[in-house]
């Protein structure tokens, strides 16, 4: 597979020519670990609106450290080695920046996954481990890079690169934290400033967990002036403001809904695609029940409905079927629509808070400043 080009692959070579000067383009070209990482490490010098990607980072570091810490790069004994215990492994994740709420996926199944779908013809998987035993290895043959009749050990240099990648996207949401606070403090000087900002956040190309965080901060206070009145009886009626919460951390592969509105119960759904499969994945999640989808697109909403519609008559090719799983999109929202709802938002003169709310679900999101001893569920492949 040919070399991924971004700014940060020029570290990648720094780093690789500080341990072996004069190699370091060679040995990304002829490694298919260096190229991984490297591929993975597109999103460090764009800003905290990219995706991370740390997981599958943080499995190849931890285990190259464990791999370091005995001592490997210096001697032939890892064929011998027992093997690192997963408990320590996934707790050495999770002290990492941002790794506090890290799961299991990356490196029981799904960093091999993710590299022999860049690699598909390669005989090597990273991660070796023993589902009995719960011991895990790094693939040695993967740190080991042949250059004519030379082997070159890369374990020290591949932590050194995912050392200045975290460090690189530690300063970039630093950055963009340090931003959204500045907005808040200069939103009396300067409104039109802080708008810009928010509406720059409304955009295909941002990070879809930064999406997330913004659309929840628009809806919440769009629908917060908005009241129902209900009763258990015509005697007993009471009024009620809508409420919008969001019930977990963004792009959790957990198979929740993202949103929930109290008193009326409706679901949300953020989403980048418009893939009728994964809309329709949603819906069955919860048999059914009308959801209302959030889609990072520029697409209108009339658009996005045909599409989803063509696509199911495609797959399905059962019209009553079909018309069954399209009464469950309650709503689609799209990014003009969340514009227009951030303009009612305006109105009502609550820019202050949503922006209060896009740092606090930021920090939230990115563990910054908040403590959670809390785990995720490990069960998976355990």
């Amino acid at each position: 597979m040919p070399s991924v080009k971004h700014d940060f692959t020029q570290t990648i070579i720094r780093i690789l020519e500080e341990h072996f000067p004069g190699h370091g383009e060679q040995l990304l070209d002829n490694s298919e670990l260096l190229q991984y990482i490297n591929i993975k490490a597109k999103a460090a010098n764009r800003g905290s609106k990219s995706r991370s990607g740390f997981a599958n980072h943080y499995a190849i570091y931890v285990l190259i450290e464990d791999y370091l810490n005995h001592g490997f790069n210096e001697s032939d004994d890892y064929t011998k080695y027992e093997g690192a215990q997963y408990s320590r492994l996934l707790n050495r994740q999770r002290e990492l920046p941002f790794g506090s709420k890290l799961q299991n996926h990356a490196l029981n199944h799904r960093l091999n996954e993710e590299f022999h779908k860049y690699f598909p013809t390669s005989t090597h998987v990273i991660i070796i481990r023993d589902v009995e035993t719960s011991r895990y290895w790094i693939n040695e043959k993967l740190l080991q890079v042949k250059l004519g009749k030379t082997v070159y050990k890369i374990a020290p240099a591949v932590k050194a690169i995912i050392d200045a990648y975290i460090e690189a996207r530690s300063r970039s949401f630093d950055e963009f934290m340090g931003y959204c606070e500045e907005i808040m403090k200069l939103e009396k000087d300067d409104a039109d400033k802080a708008i810009e900002f928010v509406k720059g956040l409304l955009k295909p190309n941002i990070d879809a967990r930064i999406f997330e965080i913004v659309s929840y901060a628009i809806l919440r206070e769009f629908y917060s002036d908005q009241k129902i009145y209900w009763g258990w009886s015509p005697d007993e009626i009471n009024p009620e403001f809508l409420v919008l919460y969001k019930t977990g951390r963004t792009n959790a592969n957990d198979g929740g809904i993202d949103f929930v509105m109290k008193p009326l119960g409706r679901f949300f759904q953020v989403t980048e695609t418009v893939d009728a499969g994964k809309y329709f994945l949603d819906i069955d999640k919860v048999q059914r029940y009308p959801i209302t989808f959030v889609v990072k697109t520029e697409q209108s909403v009339e658009e996005i409905k045909n599409k989803i519609k063509e696509q199911a008559i495609e797959k399905y090719g059962i019209v009553a079927i079909v018309e069954k799983y399209m009464t469950s999109v309650e709503e689609v929202i799209n990014i003009a629509e969340l514009m227009l709802r951030f303009d009612e938002v305006l109105k009502n003169n609550k820019l202050h808070v949503t922006i209060e709310e896009i740092i606090l679900q930021s920090k939230v999101e990115f563990n910054i400043d908040i403590e959670d001893d809390s785990l995720e569920d490990e069960s998976e492949d355990q």
